[in-house]
């Protein structure tokens, strides 16, 4: 009997979950929410007004381990219960216009909220694309349910406090102050976003007006620049590109500690990953471009109109990807444009070598099928189909559809309306087929692109004569860094006086450095590329003994990217340098030790780890720090953490 009741249980929650948009309209949600981050405590209510449709005997509300003090229907206290994470009032609902629902409550956040420490300030965020938004807000995990949210968030008075939509108004509070934010379209759950933390701001203003705000820790104004390059003149790009208005008043975008991802496009609110804030030197390494790019696109894409369900996610991470890359080629120009696309390719061919390839319209699919192989999908239809139809179809699709829902049908059908011609053969072959083309598409490629076919014919895997000849003359530096990694004893003096790309993938390939090319190789220290000086300073360290001294002073003041792989690596080389006393050693292992601690990024934490492993130094400090990332919020620290304890024991064993 109680297995009945079970799965009695689970098919009532499945039943609400895919019924109650058919029979209630939620139409507005009018939040008011306290946070207190010493206590990781968030208190408030939201106030829903909705439409019934038709007749039904209950409504209900996600809501995930919370304390729900009062639910109001229509002004008046009513019973409700609350179980299996959700609200459910049950009671005889008729059809009717401009129904209320206010649900007062107080929880702790288990995810999808999160209270960290940057340089001694809070800095709180949220998270709510596959962590839901209904941890701290009782709200809609359905994402097939939109409405207008208006946001009041309180929080200490010395604190930035950013949500969707404009900020109207601020107010002094007994707890510090409140800010409250207005929108004027619907949204699903999911895009809801708030961030609390040390900011500064500049701003700017697109060609049609909206106005873009970019956001800063006040110790990193100098990579304000670098950091959100180009980023008015992508917005500008994207909108004229897309052909549709930006669908909403503003755009903020805030950099914020320990993030989960590269970035998250909440509406009106992309959140990114500090640790793609970065110095002049550090934009020709890892930049926020193309994820600048690929959250604005989804603006559009995913925000103005949401796939109904996982099976057409692809609508939204390739178009995503694909309108990026767009922008990108505005930016960097074809040859980078069909670079990053063979690139695509390339990876696809390998997931389908390896048995991992599935159809875009498998809701279990990678993410390289739905951001990668959907974009290309997307360039090969405008092959098919022409610039003029596929640019228009874009067009009427998102217009016809915005603040909706979609599936893939909305979009093929209005291209194929345009083309005038069946799209099936198409859809069944690049779209729902499991196997991804990739000789296909490598073909489409060298018939696109000129400097693809010269990427293709240059390859020195075979050891080919012709091999030194195109380090000579003139091909592609993507080609010469083909070249260099298949065979770099074929570098000469000449080919240090390449660009940036071959002179980093010098650095990375020529790992025995002959004495002829020292003072060649030296030179690399000096480039504006903390991945080619790390590689170089490495490389040096090892093949020159006897002047490692002279390589340590030279980079010494260097921290590198936001990593710090670069000030690691030289502290391990220091370490490891007898008689080079520029650095106190005692000091210098404090300080490795120091970047395992949880103020600092995951990727700065790991890469600390792995040095003090490398040197046999984990202390008890550092294993104790070791315990903490255990129960971090990143699941990749934590997966390495349990393994690095694991290996720990086995050595102790």
């Amino acid at each position: 009997m109680k297995s009945f009741f079970v799965i009695f249980n689970m098919l009532f929650v499945l039943w609400l979950n895919g019924q109650q948009t058919a029979y209630v309209d939620f139409k507005t949600a009018d939040v008011a929410v306290s946070i207190a981050p010493d206590s990781s405590f968030v208190s408030g209510s939201v106030a829903y007004t909705y439409d019934v449709l038709k007749p039904i005997d209950s409504i209900f509300i996600d809501a995930k381990a919370m304390v729900i003090d009062m639910v109001l229907l229509n002004n008046e206290a009513v019973d409700f219960t609350y179980k299996n994470d959700k609200i459910v009032v049950s009671k005889p609902f008729v059809k009717a216009l401009n129904q209320t629902l206010l649900v007062k409550y107080n929880t702790k956040p288990k995810k999808a909220l999160y209270f960290l420490k940057q340089n001694d300030y809070w800095n709180i965020w949220t998270q709510g694309q596959g962590k839901y938004t209904s941890n701290w807000l009782p709200s809609f995990d359905d994402v097939n349910e939109k409405l207008i949210f208006n946001l009041a968030i309180e929080a200490p008075k010395n604190y930035t406090i950013l949500a969707n939509g404009v900020s109207e108004s601020i107010e002094a509070t007994d707890k510090g102050k409140r800010v409250r934010f207005k929108m004027k379209h619907p949204m699903s759950s999911y895009l809801v976003a708030l961030v609390i933390g040390n900011y500064d701001k500049k701003t700017a203003t697109s060609n049609s007006g909206i106005p873009l705000e970019y956001y800063y820790y006040p110790e990193d104004s100098l990579k304000v620049e670098p950091t959100y390059r180009y980023s008015k003149q992508m917005f500008d790009f994207l909108e004229d590109e897309i052909g549709v208005n930006y669908p909403w008043q503003n755009y903020k975008q805030v950099p914020v500690h320990d993030f989960l991802y590269a970035g998250m496009e909440n509406t009106s609110l992309t959140i990114f990953s500090d640790a793609l804030v970065v110095d002049a030197i550090g934009f020709n390494d890892k930049n926020y471009v193309n994820v600048n790019a690929h959250e604005l696109a989804h603006q559009w894409f995913g925000n103005l109109v949401t796939a109904k369900s996982g099976e057409h996610h692809w609508l939204q991470e390739g178009f995503a990807t694909y309108y990026a890359l767009l922008a990108e080629r505005d930016i960097f120009g074809e040859d980078y444009f069909y670079f990053k696309l063979l690139e695509s390719v390339i990876e696809l061919s390998r997931q389908e070598l390896s048995g991992q390839g599935t159809s875009l319209l498998d809701p279990k699919s990678s993410s390289l099928t739905f951001y990668k192989r959907g974009a290309f999908v997307l360039h090969v239809l405008k092959t098919a189909v022409g610039d003029v139809v596929f640019n228009k179809a874009v067009k009427n699709y998102l217009e016809k559809c915005q603040y909706g829902n979609v599936e893939t049908s909305d979009f093929i059908k209005e291209v194929q309306r345009l083309h005038g011609k069946p799209l099936s053969q198409f859809e069944n072959y690049w779209i729902k087929n499991k196997a991804f083309p990739y000789d296909d598409a490598y073909e489409l490629l060298k018939q696109q692109s000129t400097f693809i076919n010269e990427y293709a014919m240059v390859d020195c895997e075979t050891k080919s004569s012709k091999c030194a000849e195109y380090l000579k003359y003139y091909v592609s530096d993507e080609a010469k860094a083909k070249v260099i990694s298949q065979m770099p004893e074929l570098i000469t003096a000449d080919v240090f006086k390449n660009g940036l790309k071959v002179r980093q993938a010098i650095a990375e390939h020529m790992t025995k450095i002959p004495e002829h090319l020292k003072l060649e190789y030296e030179t690399l220290l000096d480039d504006k590329s903390y991945k080619t000086i790390e590689s170089a300073l490495y490389n040096l360290w090892v093949n020159f003994p006897l002047e490692r001294s002279k390589y340590l002073a030279k980079t010494r003041r260097l921290e590198g990217f936001s990593d710090k792989s670069l000030r690691m690596l030289w502290i391990v080389l220091n370490l490891n340098t007898p008689y080079y006393e520029a650095d106190n050693n005692y000091a210098l292992l404090d300080e490795l030790l120091g970047y395992t601690k949880e103020k600092y990024n995951v990727d700065v934490r790991i890469n600390a780890f792995n040095y003090l492993n490398l040197i046999q130094s984990c202390n008890d400090a550092c294993q104790a720090n070791l315990e903490l990332a255990k129960s971090h919020h990143n699941w990749r620290l934590v997966k390495f953490a349990k393994e690095f304890s694991n290996k720990i024991e086995e050595k102790k064993n």
